[in-house]
């Protein structure tokens, strides 16, 4: 799953309709890789500017607000190839751009990559990518029963 979690002062991203058009590009960016747009969840937390201190300052004075975005990176790694590396947040920079940095806000991101064999949906284990069983859950944008999604549990004596 990609998980972007969008931290942003008062004053930005107050409408529903800007949310949704920045949710929608995030999402196609997965999408066009071939993952189902289920995976990929968007979350903005308001943050009122005496909570968010930048090098120890408050913005209460009104300077440019600042944006923080966490991505996390579940169902793909990005392979370890500097290339891929800049292709990936060059893609992210792209998508940032018309929602803060075209706005002139200041901003940060970083992407965590988690160990996919620790994600499960649903109690499902995620069908490896781009077979026919994460094809179905493409087609279905849900999580579906597939051989191989459940496995066996080890017992307590083996663990």
């Amino acid at each position: 799953m990609p998980l972007w979690q969008i931290y942003h002062p008062t004053g930005t991203f107050e409408d529903n309709a800007t949310k949704h058009a920045f949710a929608q590009d995030i999402t196609k960016m997965y999408t066009d890789i071939g993952l189902p747009s289920f995976y990929v969840v968007t979350h903005f937390y308001k943050m009122d500017d005496e909570n968010v201190f930048v090098g120890g300052k408050t913005n209460e004075s009104g300077e440019t607000p600042f944006i923080r975005i966490v991505i996390t990176h579940i169902a793909l790694r990005i392979p370890d190839v500097d290339a891929m590396y800049l292709r990936t947040t060059s893609r992210i920079d792209k998508i940032i751009k018309p929602y803060v940095a075209d706005k002139g806000y200041d901003f940060e991101y970083h992407v965590d990559e988690t160990e996919r064999r620790l994600w499960k949906i649903n109690s499902l284990i995620p069908p490896p990518h781009k077979s026919e069983a994460e094809q179905l859950w493409f087609k279905e944008n849900r999580a579906v029963p597939y051989e191989g999604a459940y496995p066996a549990v080890l017992s307590q004596a083996s663990i």
